[in-house]
């Protein structure tokens, strides 16, 4: 049981640069769909995003490309952030791809276009500018108490954490 319980288990803290690593291949993917309109494309994406949200990377083909290969290739540094946040985006990234999913299934196919794209300029966000926007939603909903504190502890101290700026003047 403990196996189990370790395999079902979410990184925290996860390294932002695997992070950022995995939503460039997020997007490299939804490119491939948004050119080709394969529908086997949206399914390998959608068992990512399934298995990061449960495993973190331990059993998504992406993860552990960035994680084992790309990450350790790059020399890229060990940049650590909260778990549950990202934890959190990866869920949103789910629900999106299993709706654009479902549209494609049901011949709705240009509102599943508008769904990856979607997708893909957030992972954009996060890849590029590493801007989290699932990050920021988690930070106003632990902000706002639909998402207890104990979740979370030291998102109290994320940088990306909503932050009252002081003016000096």
């Amino acid at each position: 049981m403990s196996t189990l319980r370790t395999i079902l288990s979410f990184p925290n803290p996860v390294n932002d640069y695997a992070a950022r690593t995995v939503a460039s291949m997020v997007i490299i993917l939804c490119v491939a769909i948004l050119i080709t309109n394969i529908e086997w494309i949206i399914w390998f994406l959608l068992y990512g995003f399934i298995a990061r949200v449960a495993t973190g990377p331990t059993l998504s083909p992406i993860g552990l490309l960035a994680t084992k290969v790309i990450v350790p290739l790059l020399k890229l540094p060990n940049k650590p952030m909260p778990g549950p946040p990202k934890r959190f985006a990866q869920g949103i990234g789910l629900f999106v791809t299993a709706v654009s999913l479902i549209l494609f299934i049901a011949d709705f196919v240009f509102w599943g276009r508008v769904g990856i794209f979607v997708l893909a300029f957030f992972a954009g966000l996060e890849a590029f500018l590493g801007f989290c926007t699932g990050c920021f939603i988690f930070n106003y909903l632990m902000k706002f108490g639909l998402i207890p504190k104990n979740v979370c502890e030291a998102c109290e101290n994320y940088p990306g954490k909503i932050q009252k700026k002081r003016f000096i003047i």
